[in-house]
């Protein structure tokens, strides 16, 4: 019985085009995990008939300047790019999307990956991704951040009176709300999640079938059967 060789690929072997599964490793706990879905469904849930927009998170951004997969590569935690084709994609390759980086970052911090958030990724994301707006948060201690490009260059956003910072590129506030990233209107109103909106919908039907059976119950006092008006 012979035995397989193994198998060595050649060095100078060429990376297939067309998307590629997220190299990213998985977020670091569940709070990470609930914090970046909770910011991609909120979005996707307040934007439905915006066609023109992708958001995604923990998906790997390829943006090599020599076109290929095997280099130069990263993976925000959460990123929207604007004025683009909203459509599924299992990575986002600059090269293949007109140029295109995200308008918005958001990278969720934890022990293993603050430092890398706050000086190599702003860095990156400043100068070379040039993306206008980069946010930090922290779930576990609520830390946050924000930063606008200014002439090359990442300022601060200034919170509001409600401690809230405001994103030119969503149109949108964001701030802390019960321990976690939400998103808000130009107003400062909380923008609900799709379950949030059920749920207050579910607990106002109930609160005017209990408003009727009183109206019901007064008017058989008064000798009147509700049925019969």
């Amino acid at each position: 019985m012979s035995v397989a060789k193994d198998f060595e690929p050649p060095e100078d072997i060429i990376f297939p085009q067309g998307d590629l599964y997220s190299d990213e490793p998985p977020l670091e706990t569940y709070l990470h995990l609930q914090q970046m879905l909770l910011l991609l469904k909120c979005l996707e849930w307040w934007w439905p008939d915006h066609n023109n927009f992708f958001a995604a998170g923990n998906l790997t951004i390829y943006y090599s300047q020599r076109q290929r997969k095997s280099e130069e590569f990263r993976g925000p935690d959460f990123f929207v790019i604007l004025d683009t084709e909203r459509r599924p994609r299992d990575s986002w390759v600059v090269w293949e999307e007109d140029g295109k980086y995200p308008n918005l970052i958001i990278e969720l911090l934890s022990k293993s990956t603050v430092a890398t958030d706050k000086g190599l990724k702003k860095q990156l994301y400043q100068d070379i991704f040039r993306t206008p707006e980069y946010f930090w948060f922290d779930p576990k201690n609520l830390e946050f951040a924000g930063f606008i490009l200014v002439g090359g260059t990442y300022q601060p956003i200034e919170p509001n009176f409600q401690g809230l910072l405001w994103s030119q590129q969503l149109s949108l506030y964001l701030g802390v709300h019960e321990n976690q990233l939400r998103y808000f209107t130009a107003e400062g109103q909380l923008i609900p999640t799709p379950e949030e909106v059920a749920a207050k919908q579910t607990q106002h039907a109930e609160q005017e079938k209990q408003k009727a059976e009183r109206l019901a119950t007064k008017l058989r006092e008064l000798g009147i059967d509700p049925e019969n008006l």
